[in-house]
């Protein structure tokens, strides 16, 4: 069976533009699956960069619009929805294309789930009670090397790592490295690799298009429904807009945040791929000097390879 591909890359990398050319050029068709943990929420399309109406009336996309903003939607729920929508769409004899905008969801995709404890509410109490100074201090005692991956403002995965460590006694990089070992055969990993500067500047297009779109206009009624609450309020672009329209912030201010912080998930992300490229059996594709037109080509003989070696 042809292995399906999980296309990944930074963000405004083109990878969804490559998914609807592989699954129009699929003998039988391709369907999309998102690995985005954004676009599940209803009502935020511009921010999240979701396919527009004639490109999901061109190509069934799966894993979008889901819940309301605001309702808790977990990487676990994510993982049993995907499977069960790769199933299908191969039960249809269609290729399932995977697009990787979350490269955890791509991760746990490929390697399955890493079984940590379960939440313990007063731990995380405790934790949630500090400092986001103290929080960090404290993860770099107990475990240097997440604090290396993650963020300072990243306080929700340093609570986590905190409550991992306090409840298992072992750093959660550790546990989560003995987590790497897992491959799976049925799925080709393809990445798309941008220079930091032609991906900078893809971004800043991106954001300007976004704005002309009318971003503010849906981050001002989401804000009238009162549903940007929990992950949802921390999704780039809304939250900066919402600086302004609630704080009073200047709006080319929090514009330009938006293209700062953008610029700065796409540094983190080359972090993710980094730990990607170890997937055997992977093709990764030089973006800036291969011609858009040429991706579908390759990634096509690409699994035709990967096939015959199965």
């Amino acid at each position: 069976m042809t292995p399906f591909p999980v296309i990944v890359g930074p963000t405004a990398g083109a990878k969804s533009a490559l998914a609807l050319a592989l699954a129009r050029d699929w003998p039988g068709g391709g369907e999309v699956v998102s690995a985005d943990a954004l676009q599940v929420y209803r009502g935020m399309d511009i921010g999240t960069a979701k396919p527009t109406g004639a490109e999901r009336a061109a190509v069934p996309h799966h894993l979008i619009d889901l819940v309301e903003p605001g309702q808790p939607f977990s990487v676990a729920d994510w993982l049993v929805r995907a499977e069960a929508a790769i199933a299908d769409i191969r039960s249809r004899g269609r290729l399932p294309i995977v697009v990787g905008g979350t490269h955890l969801y791509v991760k746990i995709l490929l390697e399955g789930m890493f079984e940590g404890p379960r939440a313990d509410a007063e731990l995380r109490a405790e934790f949630l009670a500090m400092s986001p100074e103290a929080l960090r201090r404290e993860l770099e005692r107990v475990d240097p090397a997440a604090a290396t991956r993650l963020h300072p403002n990243d306080i929700r995965r340093t609570v986590r790592a905190l409550e991992v460590h306090r409840l298992t006694g072992a750093p959660i990089s550790a546990q989560q490295s003995q987590w790497d070992r897992a491959r799976r055969p049925d799925a080709a990993l393809i990445g798309l690799d941008w220079a930091s500067g032609a991906i900078n500047a893809r971004i800043n297009a991106r954001v300007r298009t976004m704005m002309e779109r009318g971003l503010l206009d849906e981050t001002r009624s989401l804000l009238a429904r009162g549903v940007l609450t929990g992950q949802a309020a921390e999704a780039l672009g809304y939250k900066q807009l919402v600086r302004h329209l609630v704080g009073g912030e200047p709006l080319e201010q929090a514009v330009e945040a938006i293209k700062i912080e953008t610029r700065r998930l796409a540094k983190n992300q080359r972090t993710w791929l980094r730990r990607l490229r170890a997937v055997p059996g992977g093709l990764w594709i030089d973006a800036g000097g291969v011609p858009e037109a040429d991706w579908p080509g390759l990634v096509l003989r690409h699994l035709g390879t990967a096939a015959g070696r199965a």
